[in-house]
């Protein structure tokens, strides 16, 4: 018997992510709604400019401390001191986490306070990338938070299987929220609307793409490990091949965490085919003026860009790798290629050129994620675990 909205009222729930942009993104909604449901919700992330608006926004109070996302000792230190004496002074019920260094600064400090229901959710490793020392420091990492998490949250079956081979925790310890993801889809949002129709054809006339101009589009951080070496040395080629082609890049670059080289970024600036928008804060124009998805990332949890890109109906190129080997089936609704792979890239790229090739995978597109990653049963799934941790925790009857 599930528990009311009243039996749980009192409860406090803190949602702790490294960088605000992951509660903007990455968990939208989540911390209204759970609010809806009945519980005192909090937000725990570094400064920013935003939080007012956030705070509007999700219906919650949002609680300010500074954290990195590299490894840094006595910054990290002194954010954990800080949780842990605000984890002291509010008193919540539930902890959840996400983001590794948010994870296991959270994870540790609730641990030492005294929460008794600690949550943590996985959303792609870090490591999975690395070598020699810093994997070892990174795996250890990864041993403390799920050590202290009472729940661990893979957000993709291959993520699970991934942390159960590594050791990193027990099955008995990690569950898969429904199909996957860490937030879902809201597919009544991410659709073609006839406004989002014309800006997209007002865009495309800006741009001076023709109307059969073929559009491939990449979302996401401008980085080597999401595969933008691979993709612009296989646009170059395909480009080559079939002129009346064109690559929109959608995101910032991180030129101090993992810099694309010199030779990608003159490539990029000096081929008028590829357009580079930076950080844009609302996707889906850029989205409905596209023919397809390409992804080429080397690691990932349970991405969103898939998802949002088949609610707009485009078949979607990505790796064999977590979360996007399971939102997209090859042949389906998409193709798979090997991670780091520009020729597999390059044949897949010009395969979608093929219009009946590309009329089959298009078709299949949003029906697919309509099926499986609706936002509000992901949602819903969510507070039923906080409902049950409660309950086992004797919480409430």
């Amino acid at each position: 018997m599930k528990l009311s909205s009243e039996k749980i009222k009192a409860f406090k729930l803190v949602r702790v992510t490294t960088v605000p942009i992951s509660l903007e993104k990455l968990i939208s909604g989540q911390m209204k709604f759970m609010g809806e449901k009945g519980l005192d919700v909090y937000m725990i992330s570094s400064p920013f400019d935003g939080a007012a608006e956030l705070e509007k926004k999700e219906k919650s109070s949002f609680i300010p401390v500074s954290m990195t996302r590299t490894i840094s000792p006595i910054k990290d230190m002194l954010s954990l001191i800080n949780l842990i004496f605000i984890f002291f002074k509010l008193k919540p019920a539930i902890v959840h986490t996400h983001t590794p260094k948010a994870g296991l600064l959270g994870m540790v400090a609730c641990w030492i306070a005294g929460v008794p229901i600690r949550l943590h959710t996985v959303a792609g490793l870090p490591l999975m990338e690395t070598s020699g020392l810093k994997r070892k420091i990174l795996e250890a990492v990864e041993r403390i938070t799920y050590f202290c998490a009472v729940k661990v949250y893979p957000n993709s079956n291959n993520l699970k299987t991934f942390i159960v081979d590594s050791k990193f925790a027990k099955a008995s310890k990690l569950k898969v929220i429904g199909n996957g993801s860490s937030n879902g889809i809201d597919t009544s949002f991410f659709k073609l609307t006839s406004d989002l129709m014309t800006l997209a054809k007002k865009l495309r006339n800006e741009y001076h793409i023709a109307e059969n101009d073929f559009v491939y589009v990449f979302v996401g951080r401008l980085v080597r490990d999401k595969g933008v070496e691979e993709l612009v040395n296989a646009f170059q080629r395909v480009n080559k091949a079939q002129p009346d082609t064109w690559l929109l890049l959608v995101g910032p670059p991180e030129p101090e965490l993992d810099p694309l080289s010199a030779d990608c970024i003159d490539q990029i600036e000096k081929n008028q085919r590829i357009i580079a928008l930076g950080y844009q804060a609302e996707v889906k124009p850029w989205l409905a003026m596209s023919d397809a998805l390409v992804f080429p990332s080397y690691r990932e949890g349970f991405p969103n860009v898939p998802m949002q890109a088949g609610c707009f109906n485009l078949p979607a190129i990505v790796t064999n790798i977590n979360g996007c080997n399971e939102i997209i089936e090859n042949n389906k609704n998409g193709l798979i290629i090997p991670v780091k792979d520009t020729e597999a890239l390059t044949e897949a790229m010009l395969s979608l050129l093929d219009k009946e090739r590309y009329a089959g995978l298009k078709k299949n597109a949003r029906q697919m994620i309509n099926e499986r990653y609706e936002q509000q049963v992901i949602w819903n799934l969510i507070y039923e675990e906080y409902q049950n941790h409660l309950k086992l925790k004797n919480l409430v009857s």
